[in-house]
C-alpha cells in the first residue's frame, strides 16, 4: 500500500484502498453491474437473461427470447442510465442485447 492506514480507519476506507491499490475495480465493476441488472430488471427479464459480461464500458446481455430482446433494444438508452444511477456513477456506456 502507498500511505500507511491509522488505526481510525474505517473498514469502508481500508477496503476501498486494497481495491485502489490492487487495480481490483473492474472486476467489482463487473458484479456492481450484474447485481444492478438483476435488480432493476426484475423477475420477469431476469427468467429470459442468460448472461450479463462487462467488458470495458460496453455491457453484454445474453438473452433467451428474441421478442424480449428487440424490446429492450428500443430503451438502450435508458438501461443504461438506469445502471449508472444505481452504481452511483458511470460505468456503462453502450448495451449490446444478443
Amino acid at each position: 500500500m502507498a500511505k500507511r492506514l491509522n488505526n481510525q480507519s474505517s473498514i469502508g476506507d481500508v477496503l476501498q484502498q486494497i481495491i485502489q491499490v490492487n487495480k481490483l475495480q473492474p472486476g467489482m465493476d463487473q458484479i456492481d453491474v450484474k447485481e444492478a441488472w438483476r435488480q432493476l430488471m426484475g423477475n420477469g427479464v431476469n427468467t429470459y437473461t442468460k448472461n450479463v459480461v462487462l467488458k470495458g464500458s460496453t455491457l453484454y446481455v445474453e438473452l433467451g427470447s428474441a421478442v424480449l430482446r428487440e424490446e429492450l433494444s428500443y430503451g438502450k438508452s435508458k438501461i443504461v442510465k438506469m445502471i449508472n444511477e444505481e452504481l452511483g456513477r458511470e460505468v456503462v456506456k453502450d448495451v449490446v442485447l444478443r
